[in-house]
């Protein structure tokens, strides 16, 4: 369903809409902004904008402000900045009764947009590539799991021992899914009222675990569209009285849930896919085999805007559909990156990140590694034959935050493509996830050493 700024202008005026949700993301990659009455909206806040506390980019998942940013912090008094509407970005939520949302940028007391914000990382690189000549297209396929709990009792419960709304792995399963159906289709139907393209929804490798996918389209579309059709998961299952958890990991016992990168470079001219030999729609042209080469290059550098929580890590486990081998394969799905399609279809999944990655800035990752591989026009290796997990001398995901953060503040490439004030930013916040975690006692330490030491 197309929704522009005139029919909501119209819905308004007729009374359809008395709510819009004024947003940006955060650092986690959630919406976080305002309740605006819609006639508030109309009357002022298209042309001029709404104020909002700049530590909304400065601090952690639970709404922390964090030490170590030097953007904002306590000495700065942690000030308003001014968010902008993107015009382009309206649209009808409609799980919420008479409510649309859109989407802004963040901008400083100079009328200046904020480097370190993630949509402003994520624009910067598209206009990277288009001064280059590509129009980049990605696609993001999200996984997570459902559970009968609602978020209140599974808090009760410590997130423990929750019942999956379904038994035994339902990858492909249409029985097991039917049992769902009833949820995931309004899911399905909810986003395509609120402009997200829907292809599918499928059962995946976990009890209770769903994939739905969104059609591919251009960096920022996905981008907007990841960032509310997550949230919109979350709140359509709270409003049906159950739970959703987008963590990497967040049982032992389970398989994690990704989220999977297609990506691949346009023509801006001629809107032609560059990746596919013109010889042989089946082979990767130069630029496709660049702009792969820049994501086998980039990826251990880049680990920590992939996967930015400690827990990211406890995901990759050998045999589990999860990669730990940064190499690249024809439709291998034992590889950190996949080449599948042919032709305009061609491109390359990453299957590095999990569902908690912030898609604005694991795509502007993504890209960013794409056109470092196309400016240094940097040789491929060969591709991976067999079995990725158990392969020699390929180079290997990291094991840990702590591993991932010592590589990205290392990087020189994440430098010379970001800048030091966006690469110093992301780099304080892992360094506080890690310390966050390193501070707290877990539930493992204490079954495992209250009585016995």
């Amino acid at each position: 369903m197309l929704y522009d700024l005139e029919q909501l202008r119209r819905d308004i005026t007729d009374k359809l809409i008395d709510t819009v949700l004024v947003v940006i993301p955060d650092l986690q990659g959630r919406p976080v902004g305002k309740r605006v009455v819609g006639t508030h909206f109309i009357e002022h806040l298209i042309d001029e904008g709404i104020e909002a506390c700049d530590y909304l980019i400065a601090v952690d998942v639970d709404m922390n402000p964090l030490e170590g940013f030097k953007f904002t912090n306590w000495e700065t008094g942690y000030g308003d900045m001014k968010l902008k509407c993107d015009t382009s970005t309206p649209r009808i939520i409609p799980w919420l009764e008479s409510t649309a949302l859109i989407i802004c940028d963040c901008y400083d007391s100079n009328d200046q947009l904020i480097q370190v914000a993630p949509r402003s990382i994520l624009k910067a690189q598209v206009e990277k590539a288009r001064d280059l000549g590509f129009n980049i297209k990605t696609g993001t396929e999200l996984e997570f799991f459902m559970f009968n709990e609602n978020y209140s009792t599974a808090r009760d419960k410590n997130y423990r021992d929750l019942n999956a709304r379904s038994k035994g792995i339902e990858d492909y399963q249409i029985f097991q899914t039917s049992l769902e159906e009833k949820i995931i289709r309004q899911i399905r139907n909810d986003m395509l009222l609120a402009s997200i393209p829907i292809e599918f929804s499928k059962g995946e490798a976990g009890n209770g675990q769903h994939e739905i996918n969104i059609t591919y389209d251009t960096a920022m579309t996905c981008a907007d569209n990841h960032m509310i059709f997550k949230n919109g998961v979350r709140e359509i299952a709270a409003l049906n009285d159950k739970s959703v958890t987008f963590m990497a990991k967040y049982s032992t016992s389970e398989v994690g849930s990704s989220c999977h990168i297609h990506s691949s470079a346009w023509d801006i001219k001629t809107n032609k896919s560059l990746m596919s030999d013109p010889q042989n729609e089946a082979e990767l042209s130069e630029i496709g085999k660049y702009w792969i080469a820049g994501q086998l290059a980039c990826a251990k550098d880049f680990s920590i805007l992939y996967a930015p929580f400690v827990n990211s890590y406890k995901r990759y486990v050998p045999g589990s559909w999860a990669p730990t081998a940064i190499a690249w394969g024809k439709d291998n799905r034992t590889c950190g990156f996949r080449l599948v399609g042919k032709g305009r279809s061609m491109r390359i999944e990453n299957r590095i990140p999990g569902a908690d990655a912030n898609p604005y800035i694991a795509l502007s990752a993504t890209i960013a590694a794409g056109l470092y591989g196309v400016e240094n026009r940097i040789e491929l290796s060969e591709v991976l034959e067999g079995n990725g997990y158990v392969s020699q001398n390929v180079e290997r995901i990291p094991s840990n935050l702590s591993d991932a953060i010592d590589m990205f503040k290392k990087s020189e490439i994440a430098e010379r493509v970001f800048g030091n004030s966006i690469k110093d930013h992301f780099l304080n916040l892992a360094v506080q996830e890690l310390n966050s975690f390193n501070s707290s006692v877990t539930d493992w330490e204490l079954n495992r050493n209250f009585e016995r030491i």
